[in-house]
This record gives C-alpha cells, structure tokens and sequence, in this order.
C-alpha cells in the first residue's frame, strides 16, 4: 500500500505545481489574491446544502492546495487543512500568505489524521470533490472523520458520484460501464500525464492508483463508525468535465451531460453528524 501512496503523493506534488500557477492556468489561483470575497465553485455550489459556519472549527481532510479551504474561512469559520501533498501544503500556505485569509495547513496521510492533529477535534469535517477516490479504505476513512469531529459535530461531503466513476471516460460515443462500482483491495491503475484543469505543462508522475466505493459502502462505513446520515442529495453536476466529449458546461464550473443528463448521477451530497 505504501508504494501505491507513494506514487500518488508523487502525481499530486507534480499537479499542485501546476494547479497553483499565477499565469491563468491551473486553479485561476490569483483570483483569490485579488478579489479577497472570493469563493471557490465548489464552495458556491455547497452553499445551499451547507449549514452556517461562522465562528465553528472546521478540519478539511485532503484539501489539495487549498482553495476551498480558504473559501470556507471566508465564511467564517476557522479552518485547518490538511493534506498528503508537500507541495499542494507549500501552494495552499503561500497562497493564504499573499490573501491574507487566516488558515493552518498541515502535511500528512489521511489516514494519520488524528495523529497529526495531535487529537484535536473539530466542529466539521469538509471533504470536497476528488477526495475518496484515492483511499484504499472507506471504513477507515469513516473511522478518521468521526475521531477528529466533536460529539454532535458534522462531515459536509460533496463528492463524485461512485456511479460515474464506473465510466469508461476515454469513450466519447455513450455512456459505457468499464470499471467496478465496489470497493476493491486491488486499485484501478491509470497512466494519465493530464490534470482536469487547464495546465502549461504534462505531468511527470502519470501513474495514479485508485478505489471506488460504492454509495452503501460509505454510508454504511459512516453509521458504523457512529455518524447519523442527516442528508443525501444526488445531483446531475460535477465540478470538472469529467466525460470529455459527452458533456457541456451549465455554469460556475458544473458539468453536466450534453444528452439526457436525467439519466444518471454524476455527484453528490452528504451531511452526517456524530451521534
């Protein structure tokens, strides 16, 4: 397992460069530098769904370089990130220092995270898109969020639907089921030198082991750990065009599918709270 950590720490350092360029590339990161009411799509996105944070401890667990992270300081919450990337750490703390938002980053697996924070517990846990995909295990993930959140605390995830990520996205004709719907013990393996935004450069480290888990599996993983289910919203957006060719976009950053987009998830919503 560590050799597959490893080789996707190693793909996320190469991304994180290039996702936090000041050029336009990447995240579009200098939008935050500039306009300081900023908030990430992902974030606007949540909004309606999301409950009010101002003034609560918030954790983001895999916070990649930390825009939404930032976004939800913004909202008033004081926030800690936390990711396994030393560059995606290094781009969300110079990124903070130059905006001026009030956000501690930390470095280290996920799977650590009540270690690293040296068993400090949180009001939430937010965990955005692109996060659990890369976790070999739903129920230690599970375990992690609610030994890090407070008693009655919450995990906000939006996330890509499990259901999406069974397409076979090199297919530009129909939706085409390729891979499994479960979790596994072997990972997907992907050798891929392109990013899902825009970037100047391919990437060095294109080999990228990932795990699928399936909508029971999470929230099952959840309750077993102690978390009651408050909410699950299906929605027909994702955030990055995630099946190129196939769809449009709907704006702020939404994709959704060009035909029939009724026809299936591509994301989704929960909210959970520690009983």
């Amino acid at each position: 397992m560590n050799e597959h950590f490893d080789a996707n720490r190693a793909n996320w350092d190469d991304r994180a460069v290039l996702h936090a360029a000041r050029d336009g590339s990447g995240y579009g990161v200098g939008r935050f530098i500039e306009d300081r009411a900023l908030l990430s799509d992902v974030v606007q996105f949540d909004i309606p769904l999301l409950p009010d944070v101002e003034g609560l401890r918030g954790v983001h667990l895999q916070c990649h370089i930390g825009t939404d992270t930032l976004s939800l300081a913004r909202r008033g919450a004081r926030m800690t990130g936390l990711d396994f990337s030393g560059e995606a750490v290094a781009a969300a703390r110079l990124l903070v220092a130059e905006t001026g938002d009030e956000v501690r980053y930390v470095q280290g697996n996920v799977y650590d995270a009540a270690t690293i924070l040296d068993g400090e517990t949180f009001d939430f846990v937010f965990t955005g898109i692109g996060a659990l995909g890369w976790l070999p295990d739903v129920r230690g993930w599970a375990r992690v969020v609610a030994s890090v959140l407070k008693p009655g605390g919450f995990l906000f995830i939006r996330e890509g639907h499990p259901v999406l990520f069974t397409v076979d996205e090199t297919r530009a004709d129909d939706v085409h089921l390729q891979y499994s719907y479960w979790e596994h013990d072997e990972p997907l393996v992907f050798d891929d030198a392109t990013t899902y935004v825009d970037v100047t450069a391919p990437i060095e480290h294109a080999r990228t082991y990932e795990w699928n888990h399936s909508m029971g599996e999470i929230v099952t993983a959840l309750i077993q750990a102690g978390m009651r289910i408050d909410l699950l919203v299906e929605h027909d957006s994702v955030p990055w065009e995630a099946l190129p060719g196939q769809m449009v976009e709907r704006g702020n950053g939404e994709f959704v599918l060009a035909d029939r987009p009724e026809r299936m998830p591509l994301s989704y919503t929960l909210r959970a709270t520690r009983a």
